[in-house]
């Protein structure tokens, strides 16, 4: 085993005891919540490693450079995009993706549908919202993120599995979990109004997995705790 496999060994050890504890201290079966290797500015043959691991979902935010990725591996995983989108490369995302979990406008959510339906695929995605109200994040806020999803569960070609959101910078742990909370009451607020149950919440990365997993978080998302420091 190489210094890298062996570090990447220790530290999902180590992620998965703070997943298991928290899960544990929420009352939650582990099963529950995902763990999703991010693999944004990482070689692939890193991304490689993580499937090798275990971690069959990995999650990219640069369009450009996952689609290489995802062109070159011969591994098989579930790769998700959790950046923002820009609408022109919509279709591109369509084409490679599995999943895309930072839909953050009506406009992103009609072009996918349309790709979608261009070439026969069920798109599942998650709806982004800014619950930290974090100028520097993209998504929905939360006072308009109803009426966006009552308009995007008519789009057929896709399939909306739940919600997502990035806790606001500066970092701190009770900002973190203030975003967290409102992101669970919104998602049993809009299960309630709408009939549509959305069974997804990704929500928490390394610093603040615990207080996302009391919160309901079905998806965590880690990145340089399981792989060191990322490139620049």
């Amino acid at each position: 085993m190489d210094n890298h496999s062996h570090s990447l060994t220790k530290n999902l050890g180590t992620l998965n005891e703070r997943i298991e504890a928290a899960c544990k201290q929420s009352d939650r079966p582990r099963e529950a919540v995902k763990l999703m290797a991010v693999t944004k500015r990482f070689p692939l043959e890193i991304a490689a490693s993580a499937v090798q691991a275990g971690l069959s979902l990995l999650g990219e935010n640069r369009i450009q450079e996952a689609v290489e990725k995802i062109q070159k591996a011969t591994f098989d995983a579930r790769w998700e995009l959790i950046g923002h989108l820009q609408s022109n490369k919509a279709q591109l995302a369509v084409q490679h993706f599995d999943a895309i979990q930072s839909v953050d406008s009506l406009k992103l959510a009609r072009r996918l549908n349309r790709f979608s339906e261009e070439i026969g695929k069920e798109l599942p995605i998650l709806l982004q919202v800014n619950t930290g109200e974090d100028p520097g994040k993209f998504g929905f806020n939360t006072a308009e993120t109803e009426g966006a999803l009552e308009q995007i569960l008519d789009l057929e070609a896709l399939k909306v599995e739940g919600l997502m959101t990035i806790a606001p910078l500066p970092a701190t742990l009770e900002s973190a979990k203030a975003a967290f909370e409102s992101l669970r009451k919104l998602r049993d607020q809009l299960t309630e109004n709408t009939g549509n149950p959305l069974p997804e919440l990704s929500m928490g990365m390394s610093g603040d997995l615990e207080a996302a997993i009391a919160e309901g978080s079905t998806c965590i998302r880690v990145g340089s705790a399981l792989f060191g420091q990322r490139p620049v």
